[in-house]
C-alpha cells in the first residue's frame, strides 16, 4: 500500500503555531488578555473563521480561556500545564503532595550525583532567603523562595524533561507549598527536605538526598492528615 503524499500544513495550524509561540515565549503571560479578534486578524492577515478555529484549538488544549463578552485570556503556557490545571481542579491536596514526593525524590537523587558547586551555592542563597522570610512572616517571599529551591533542585538534576515537567506543575505545586502557612504548628523553616537536603547534595549522597526529599513531603502529608478539616 502506497503512502499518502505529504500535504502542506493547514493555515489554521500555522496560526495555532504563531499564537502558541506568543504564549510560550511569555509575550502573552498567564492571566493576560490577548489582542482582540479584529487585531489578530489584521496582524496575521487571516479570515475570522481561520482565527476562531485556532483559538478554539488552543482553548481545548488548555492554553486559552475564551470568556464571552470579555475577551480571551492566557490560561497556561503549554498543553501540559493546561492539562495539569484541569486535573488539579479535581484533585485533593493529598494527591498533589504524593505527586510532589515522586518528583522531588527523583530530582534529589539525580541532583546529588550531578549538581555542580555553582548550583549548590545558588540553592544555599535561596534557603537563606527562605529562612529570613519565614522569620519576618513575609508570605510572598517565603513562597517564592520555597518554590525556587525545589525547582532549583529539579534543574540541578540535569534532566531537562524532569525539570520541564516540574516547572509545568508550578501553579499547583506553589499552592501546595503555601497551603499551610497560617496553620498552627506548621514549621515553614524546618531543615528537613531543605537545609538537610542541601547537605546531602553537597555530600553527593543520592540515597540520603532522596531520603531527605521524601521525608519533607512525608512529614507534610502526615501533618495534613492529622490537621482538622
Amino acid at each position: 500500500m502506497s503512502l499518502e503524499p505529504v500535504r502542506r500544513p493547514s493555515l489554521s495550524a500555522e496560526v495555532i503555531g504563531r499564537l502558541r509561540h506568543r504564549i510560550a515565549s511569555g509575550d502573552w503571560p498567564v492571566g493576560a488578555r490577548i489582542p482582540t479578534e479584529s487585531e489578530l486578524m489584521e496582524q496575521l492577515q487571516v479570515a475570522r473563521g481561520t482565527l476562531r478555529e485556532a483559538v478554539r484549538a488552543l482553548a481545548h488544549a488548555g492554553l486559552l480561556d475564551v470568556r464571552q463578552g470579555d475577551g480571551t485570556y492566557v490560561r497556561a503556557t503549554s498543553e501540559l500545564s493546561g492539562a495539569v490545571k484541569r486535573l488539579y481542579g479535581d484533585s485533593g491536596q493529598e494527591h498533589l503532595l504524593e505527586v510532589r514526593q515522586a518528583l522531588d525524590v527523583q530530582a534529589a537523587r539525580l541532583a546529588a550525583a550531578r549538581a555542580d558547586d555553582a548550583a549548590l551555592d545558588a540553592l544555599a542563597d535561596i534557603l537563606a532567603r527562605r529562612a529570613a522570610a519565614w522569620d519576618a512572616r513575609d508570605f510572598e517571599t517565603w513562597v517564592a523562595a520555597d518554590w525556587d529551591f525545589h525547582a532549583g533542585v529539579a534543574d540541578a538534576a540535569g534532566n531537562p524533561l524532569l525539570s520541564e515537567l516540574y516547572r509545568n506543575l508550578a501553579a499547583p505545586l506553589r499552592a501546595s507549598m503555601a497551603a499551610f502557612w497560617d496553620s498552627p504548628g506548621f514549621a515553614g523553616a524546618a531543615p528537613a527536605g531543605h537545609e538537610d537536603l542541601l547537605a546531602a547534595l553537597r555530600a553527593h549522597d543520592p540515597s540520603k538526598a532522596a531520603s531527605q526529599a521524601g521525608a519533607n513531603i512525608t512529614e507534610t502529608l502526615a501533618w495534613h492528615t492529622d490537621s482538622p478539616a
